[in-house]
């Protein structure tokens, strides 16, 4: 089966990686930073997001993501967009992290209670 925590956390640094790709053009023309730092810092964390995103399949994958996003949330001091940006993206990122563990865990319970011929637990019920 697929790992739900890793296809949702390579989904979000996969629009990560969109979002920061877009921030160079804007540090060049609205904040007037130089073009090699700015394709340095935009395109750089945007290949960073990608090639963090096929890493995941490590543990320290997921140690790269966490930084990929203080940086996202420290480039808002040069560009204030990505200050909101970098936020929601660390709490998509968050989100994915514990909603994809979660999921991983029930699944294991329902297997174990499974494969010792119990009843499977029921999932839960929405309010």
């Amino acid at each position: 089966m697929r790992d739900p925590k890793r296809a949702m956390a390579a989904a979000i640094l996969a629009l990560q990686a969109v979002v920061l790709g877009l921030t160079t053009p804007v540090m060049i023309a609205v904040e007037d930073i130089s073009t090699p730092v700015a394709m340095l810092i935009g395109l750089g964390m945007c290949v960073l997001c990608i090639l963090t995103a096929g890493m995941l399949g490590r543990r320290w994958g997921y140690a790269v993501g966490w930084a990929i996003q203080v940086v996202s949330i420290a480039l808002g001091f040069v560009v204030i967009t990505m200050l909101a940006l970098g936020v929601i993206f660390a709490s998509l990122w968050a989100g994915a992290i514990f909603l994809g563990d979660k999921i991983i865990r029930e699944r294991a319970e329902w297997e174990a209670a499974a494969a010792a011929g119990e009843d499977p637990p029921a999932p839960p019920q929405s309010g």
